[in-house]
């Protein structure tokens, strides 16, 4: 460590006792504390600093080594949820091609990019790291197909609800996720909860973002449906950003690999020239276009001409790619899957103590997640929603044969 820093603190820490074990060394807090602090000094004026965090929900004794969003992030990818999006849908689904993107690659791309444009812009890259690898961890299994047939699963009971996959993200790291044995949600952050909750890339018309720093809790964790309010940080607006430019490209390299497209014809010779013909070339020029006209502005945004070129390559991708018959056809198939599935479990809901000994392990299965869910007074249909959005799309493969198999 830099022996300035000593300088700075000794006079602070000269008369701490140390504290005999390493994982609750009071004296060790403190010096990393102010170490923290001054290193965030240094930030950008426009970042989130850890001291001005609006906490957590449930106070918690601070942790002597890890910042609060360091410590966000270790409960996140730690969590079974996090694991399971290997075994999620991207776009394509059940591929055979071990080179096709999973969820949980997606997310990857996220956080590396987010991270390579918030530390260009000297942002806080522990809460841009959090939000990122948290942003997806509720997405349904076969990707945004599965998440509309969940929404239109829950809606056919109570048109009030609904199923959005970040609502649903933030509703696992709130309530679902086991922290401790029978102790259930994580207890993050406002502000990564926040950036999880706000952070679909998947809004076209947004060419530059500015953080909504007076948002509340209730905005929080009472998302109304199909909003898009901004996020509260510069670092979810990163992530939100980030979020676009991870699938743009490598859903059309996804693509050609699976023989859905062929080469380049799918934009324009202009949006070619402009961003590129692969996914590399897309992210490199969408990344330094973006930290160019955000650099030491509360606000990120892409040029007119790029953000152009990049929504005609969004366009093109939902047109040519998530709309192709081959896709559609799968699309069908998924739909009457997860519709069974949901009409099963909602059947067994009646009499949950005899589902609870079904000679059907997938029933059984479910009754067992029913019985303990961490909110029993909760809609029956939204465990039910809750247990498939949970499944891979493996499981639910597996959970659909062994429901309807002869």
């Amino acid at each position: 460590m830099d022996s300035s820093l000593f300088d700075i603190f000794g006079d602070k820490l000269g008369n701490v006792p140390a504290e005999p074990q390493l994982v609750n060394n009071y004296k060790d807090a403190k010096e990393l504390e102010l170490i923290r602090i001054e290193r965030e000094k240094n930030l950008s004026p426009f970042a989130m600093r850890t001291e001005n965090s609006r906490g957590r929900k449930n106070p918690e004794e601070p942790c002597a080594i890890r910042s609060p969003y360091e410590r966000d992030l270790g409960r996140i990818i730690f969590s079974q949820s996090f694991r399971r999006l290997r075994h999620k849908t991207q776009v394509f689904f059940n591929p055979v091609n071990d080179h096709i993107c999973s969820r949980i690659e997606h997310v990857i791309y996220v956080n590396y990019i987010s991270t390579i444009i918030g530390r260009a812009l000297n942002l806080n890259i522990d809460l841009i790291q959090a939000i990122a690898l948290g942003h997806d961890i509720g997405h349904s299994p076969y990707g945004h197909t599965g998440e509309r047939v969940l929404n239109e699963c829950i809606k056919s009971v109570d048109p009030s609800l609904y199923f959005e996959h970040e609502v649903h993200s933030l509703r696992v790291l709130d309530v679902l996720e086991e922290h401790h044995p029978g102790v259930y949600g994580l207890n993050l952050t406002f502000e990564v909860r926040d950036g999880i909750v706000a952070h679909c890339g998947e809004t076209y018309d947004e060419c530059r973002l500015t953080p909504y720093r007076e948002k509340t809790e209730k905005e929080v964790s009472d998302k109304p449906e199909k909003d898009r309010t901004r996020p509260c940080t510069l670092e979810g607006c990163v992530v939100r950003f980030a979020d676009k430019i991870a699938y743009v490209g490598r859903d059309i390299e996804d693509a050609r690999r699976a023989g859905i497209i062929g080469g380049n014809e799918i934009v324009s010779s202009e949006a070619l020239s402009r961003l590129g013909t692969t996914n590399s070339e897309i992210i490199n020029i969408l990344v330094g276009d973006i930290v160019h006209n955000s650099l030491n502005k509360d606000e990120i945004c892409m040029s007119k001409e790029n953000f152009a070129a990049m929504n005609e390559y969004l366009n093109a991708n939902l047109n040519k790619i998530y709309r192709a018959p081959k896709i559609v056809t799968y699309e069908n198939m998924i739909k009457l899957q997860i519709q069974s599935i949901f009409n099963a479990f909602m059947e067994s809901v009646d009499d949950i103590e005899k589902a609870s000994v079904s000679e059907n392990e997938a029933i059984r299965s479910f009754a067992k997640f029913y019985m303990k869910h961490p909110q029993p007074q909760c809609p029956p249909v939204r465990k039910v929603v809750d247990y498939i959005a949970g499944m891979t799309d493996t499981y639910a493969n597996a959970c659909f044969d062994e429901l309807y198999r002869v």
